[in-house]
């Protein structure tokens, strides 16, 4: 761990480094905590390169985010706001809080002592993320900055559809003539339009973006011993998005009952408690500065965001599983079918 210590010694941190050792089980970033004779701990990550093309853009997004975050929370009066609001550390030479090796790109964060993450959903910890994440969007809905994309057209539905027409034009592994694959097609095909609203309800002006967190998981908070959140973490994919991102995708693997690849097409139901209670959660908190269209439309998005991550699966299922890591060969087809069964399950519990 000496090469470790030493690009952490880069950081203005204080004290000295007595240790650097694996932190979590992160699939994105390569995460330690680094163990000091001061009165903080920190937290080292390498980011993700291969995702995160623009660095200098992640980075800056950021610190204008938690910088902003931080000032709303002292206005208010908030108690212990260390705990609440992620502090990234500059580099001893320069303001970044980048540093670069030559090959890979590292960063630091204060580490927040006393706070856990948890991967349990049940209808409690998802009104949590509810509440979370809606505080998240509302202390943000004021940003003066503008953000950039860290990942372009992330849930840009339009884009998913020309992808996968694309796919299907090309069939590069031969896969489009397999009936389960002509199958889902088809009924894709029927709700595409429905579900690519979001865009052309953007392009009319009557839905704005926001800055969103675009990750949205139980386990993307810190929570005290209590059990009560401290704060978002993960902050990578934070950028301008609708409302929907947060809402819709947090849905989409928190309420269903069954792993996203399980097989077993027939045990995919939505889980109407969890919905329930993350929405009053998020409601809670976000009804503030909401607009009419977007509260009308959360309907809409929790329908959208397992038909669009199906539309992916497919897509790569017909390019030959270039993107997503799979386990077998019909690994990609089972998760499109499992949110298609999801998505048609949404639309019967919401009457959609």
């Amino acid at each position: 761990m000496d090469s470790l210590k030493y690009i952490a010694g880069h950081f203005g941190l204080i004290g000295n480094i007595l240790e650097v050792s694996p932190l979590g089980e992160g699939l994105i970033n390569d995460t330690y905590i680094v163990r000091t004779d001061g009165k903080d701990d920190y937290v080292l990550q390498r980011i993700n390169h291969a995702i995160f093309k623009d660095v200098e853009l992640l980075q800056r997004n950021i610190e204008l985010v938690t910088s902003h975050i931080r000032a709303r929370l002292e206005a208010s009066g908030e108690n212990d706001i260390e705990r609440k609001v992620l502090e990234f550390i500059r580099l001893k030479d320069s303001d970044r809080t980048f540093y670069h090796d030559g090959s890979s790109y590292w960063r630091v964060s204060r580490f927040i002592k006393d706070s856990v993450t948890v991967s349990e959903v049940t209808p409690e910890s998802s009104r949590q993320a509810g509440i979370a994440f809606g505080e998240f969007q509302a202390m943000l809905a004021d940003l003066p900055h503008q953000l950039g994309e860290t990942i372009p057209d992330f849930h840009n539905m339009e884009l998913r559809a020309r992808q996968l027409a694309e796919a299907v034009e090309t069939d590069a592994v031969g896969r489009c003539a397999q009936p389960q694959v002509q199958q889902l097609l088809v009924e894709m095909n029927e709700n595409m339009y429905e579900m690519c609203k979001a865009e052309r309800m953007h392009r009319e002006g009557l839905l704005p973006k926001r800055i969103c967190h675009c990750d949205t998981k139980v386990s993307n908070m810190l929570y005290d011993k209590d059990g009560k959140v401290l704060c978002v973490i993960d902050l990578d994919t934070v950028m301008p998005s609708f409302v929907f991102s947060d809402y819709g995708d947090f849905l989409r693997t928190a309420a269903n009952n069954v792993a996203e690849d399980c097989p077993q097409i027939d045990q995919v139901e939505f889980d109407m408690e969890v919905y329930t209670a993350f929405t009053e959660g998020y409601l809670q908190s976000a009804s503030g500065f909401l607009t009419d269209v977007e509260k009308d439309n959360l309907p809409y998005a929790v329908a959208l965001f397992p038909f669009m991550q199906a539309v992916r699966f497919l897509t790569d299922y017909i390019n030959g599983d270039t993107y997503y890591k799979t386990a077998y060969s019909d690994h990609n087809l089972v998760r499109a079918c499992n949110q298609m069964a999801l998505f048609r399950s949404v639309v019967r519990s919401l009457n959609l």
